[in-house]
């Protein structure tokens, strides 16, 4: 990244599965390094389990953007059934990436960078849920550190401090299993 790139990062996702706060933690881990970062949420009067999204932008320079991202550096898929009903290709950037959460490869189009992981295995393993949901946004934050190389383990896990309150360590260890466990497809 230059000193004017903007980094953009859509995460899709559904109502509780937390979106919302892994791009404000990504966002902090950004604001650690010194960078700039934003989070933007989008969601209207969904309930839990309707899809959601969430924004990022990562930047040396300060950020006067506040809209929508529409073409994306990377894509975060964080529950794989909204791979058939929402396009996750749109817009984004010809060289750009898409982590999934899923245990096996894919069954995508391999045109762009595909990485994956199982953060529904690793929320299970390490019994982080919520009402019975895994809380599978903290192996995906390892993930996008790793693959996206914008901001570091170390950040992020610092951010994660910050930001959660409940399960601190083992948010961290599942963090660092999303860093270790993600899969480049092909």
């Amino acid at each position: 990244m230059t000193a004017y790139d903007i980094f953009e990062i859509r995460w899709h996702g559904r109502g509780g599965q937390g979106v919302v706060t892994a791009a404000k933690i990504i966002a902090l881990a950004a604001l650690i390094e010194n960078k700039f970062g934003v989070a933007q949420p989008f969601f209207g009067a969904e309930r839990r389990g309707a899809p959601v999204m969430a924004f990022n932008r990562i930047s040396k320079r300060k950020i006067r953007i506040k809209s929508m991202v529409y073409n994306p550096d990377m894509v975060v898929v964080v529950d794989k059934s909204l791979l058939n009903i929402v396009n996750i290709f749109s817009g984004l950037k010809k060289d750009g990436s898409v982590i999934i959460n899923t245990k096996e490869k894919p069954k995508i189009s391999n045109k762009y960078n595909i990485f994956y992981l199982d953060a529904t295995g690793i929320a299970m393993d390490l019994n982080l849920r919520i009402a019975g949901i895994p809380l599978v946004n903290m192996p995906m934050l390892g993930a996008v550190s790793k693959v996206s190389n914008i901001v570091s383990l170390e950040s992020v896990k610092k951010a994660v401090r910050t930001e959660i309150k409940q399960m601190v360590d083992e948010n961290i260890k599942a963090v660092e299993e999303g860093w270790r466990r993600v899969i480049k497809y092909g």
